[in-house]
């Protein structure tokens, strides 16, 4: 599990059949094989750690439902360790199971911010409510205005600077997680009809 507080922004390394490595000097400080990193908001498990360098393999299915194969040497990645039980819940709770990928549809500067504009992958709509959490990259947003087909958030200059959503143009995909708690209630819901 993971809180969608990007720790820091990691650089790809190199692709390799199967997998990613990446560089990424905090998330590497004391991870282990077998450790979840969550990439681009996708949990994934270490399988290597050479240095500030982490390998992680990539399955078919993880590519299928992510943008991950899209990245590049020298892209740069958000990285996130798993929380640890004793650690404070700064985002919202976040799995690392991307519900889909979306689009950036538009970027509004502000004085202190940006207005980001987000599309809704099919059949994901209903679990994104205004003032509900989401997970963009793994970066954990509250959803300011649902419209249709899309969503925004407002990024604070933090965000901006840290994340990749600070490097992302209109066009760019992301991945998209919506709220777990929503996900469940639901199907509890279901069962109780």
């Amino acid at each position: 599990m993971f809180t969608g507080i990007v720790e820091e922004l990691g650089e790809i390394v190199e692709i390799v059949p199967g997998g990613l490595s990446i560089r990424g000097p905090l998330v590497t400080s004391d991870a282990r094989h077998g450790d979840s990193i969550a990439v681009n908001g996708v949990c994934l498990t270490v399988v290597a750690v050479d240095g500030d360098v982490f390998t992680v393999d990539v399955m078919g299915e993880t590519y299928r439902r992510t943008a991950l194969e899209t990245l590049k040497r020298g892209d740069v990645c958000n990285l996130e360790r798993a929380v640890r039980a004793d650690a404070r819940l700064g985002g919202h709770i976040v799995q690392g199971h991307v519900d889909g990928v979306s689009w950036i549809l538009s970027r509004e500067p502000a004085a202190e911010w940006e207005t980001v504009t987000f599309s809704i992958p099919d059949g994901l709509s209903k679990y994104i409510v205004e003032k509900g959490s989401v997970a963009v990259d793994g970066v954990s947003l509250t959803v300011t205005a649902v419209d249709g087909g899309s969503f925004s958030v407002g990024l604070i200059p933090t965000t901006l600077k840290l994340t990749t959503l600070g490097h992302k143009q209109g066009g760019d995909s992301v991945h998209l997680e919506t709220d777990v708690l929503a996900r469940h209630v639901e199907k509890l819901m279901g069962a109780a009809a």
